[in-house]
């Protein structure tokens, strides 16, 4: 299975904190845990670092997925379809036509429980969007952009007070 996959993913983390790495790797494999079947797609792009969980290769067919901003540093555990789930706590933010996410600054604060449910809604409706059966496939991990340039916080220049 996919779940031991992380070379690539490993390799676009680098130029994130270790604190956000381990956050972003303890929801990965939350995922995994839940979906084996699934197929992580990677995107490591200029101001995102983002990966998902499909049941074929297609983003379009994405249930959940997990990004990082290059410059907030925010971590988003979003849901491509975010806004055709149920979200009864009203704890998903995303006022578009597709996109919803929680923030998670830390993993204390993370609803494992209610998220659990929330993914198992996005899968079932992923499986809906999928209209050729064929296109499924199984727990594999597929790296689709690497962008060249990337986006990155430049060090504010400390000032100096004059006496």
């Amino acid at each position: 299975m996919s779940k031991e996959q992380t070379t690539d993913l490993l390799k676009f983390l680098k130029p994130f904190s270790t604190e956000i790495q381990e956050i972003v790797l303890s929801l990965r494999v939350f995922v995994w845990d839940l979906y084996p079947q699934a197929n992580e797609l990677i995107y490591d792009n200029y101001n995102a670092l983002a990966f998902g969980w499909s049941p074929t290769d297609r983003v379009n067919h994405t249930f959940c997925s997990i990004a990082v901003g290059r410059t907030s540093k925010n971590i988003h555990f979003g849901f491509y379809w975010g806004s055709e789930i149920s979200d009864p706590k009203k704890l998903l933010i995303g006022e578009g036509k597709q996109y919803r996410y929680i923030l998670v600054p830390r993993l204390e604060e993370f609803p494992w429980a209610y998220i659990k449910k929330l993914v198992k809604e996005g899968y079932q409706n992923s499986l809906k969007k999928v209209k050729d059966k064929k296109q499924i496939m199984s727990g594999q991990t597929i790296t689709k952009s690497i962008s060249a340039a990337k986006r990155t916080l430049k060090p504010k220049k400390k000032t100096v007070k004059k006496k």
